[in-house]
């Protein structure tokens, strides 16, 4: 059961990329309930549009594997907001297939979404983050660049694992002005993982997850009761990890 909203995040600017669905619109709902403004980025304009309307925030369509898209996006937000003060990367993609399965271009695709594209969104959105004070990162990565251990997912597992590298080192190239952490989900119940196999005796907790559980990892590490953690990588898998 979600917790009443308490308006943590009100006053604060929020961008959020792959809010179209799965844990970046479900993210976007929650921040909405805590007071947060929006901006919604997605390449799914019909989807985005109606997160807009369900979260009173700001649709830019963007394909964040492409700077000027990303850019154009990120100014339209920026200039309706009057600012940023936090960024949620969620956008992210899932190719499955061993390695003889899953050629270069696949493997491109994969990396370009998952890893450049979190980069660019940083670019693209520092400058307006450094203005801003308490200014937060947070990037959804996985159980998967933690513990590689499942077969069939070596793109994204290595993706992935980019994903939390790059947390760090923005954690330290940004700190103390600018926390950046990541967010490591095990299985969740999203439109991407439709179809997957889901074999909960992987997990301590013996079942998946809910967006919202995730989406509420990623509210602690926006808000104020995180102040102190920068550089992390917080696995919210069931246990997955270490079981």
């Amino acid at each position: 059961m979600s917790p009443a909203p308490s308006d943590r995040l009100r006053g604060r600017r929020i961008l959020i990329t792959g809010a179209a669905s799965g844990i970046g619109r479900r993210t976007a709902e929650l921040f909405a309930a805590e007071g947060a403004a929006l901006t919604l980025l997605d390449c799914d304009r019909k989807r985005l549009a109606e997160v807009a309307r369900e979260t009173g925030g700001v649709a830019a369509e963007a394909d964040v594997t492409q700077e000027a898209s990303v850019a154009r996006a990120v100014e339209r937000g920026a200039i309706a907001m009057d600012g940023i003060d936090g960024v949620v990367n969620a956008a992210g993609i899932v190719i499955h297939g061993s390695v003889l399965d899953v050629g270069v271009a696949d493997w491109k695709l994969v990396l370009d979404v998952n890893l450049t594209g979190t980069y660019i969104v940083v670019r693209c959105c520092l400058p307006w983050l450094a203005k801003a004070p308490f200014a937060t990162i947070v990037n959804i990565a996985s159980g998967q660049g933690l513990v590689p251990n499942a077969p069939n997912m070596t793109a994204y597992a290595a993706s992935k694992g980019g994903v939390v590298n790059l947390t760090r080192a923005l954690a330290a190239e940004l700190a103390p002005s600018i926390r950046v952490n990541s967010v490591c989900p095990g299985m969740v119940d999203t439109p991407m993982t439709a179809g997957f196999e889901r074999d909960v005796n992987r997990y301590a907790m013996k079942r998946v997850a809910d967006p919202l559980e995730i989406a509420q990892a990623i509210l602690f590490l926006t808000g104020t009761e995180s102040s102190f953690i920068t550089g992390a990588a917080l696995a919210v898998d069931g246990g997955r990890t270490f079981h």
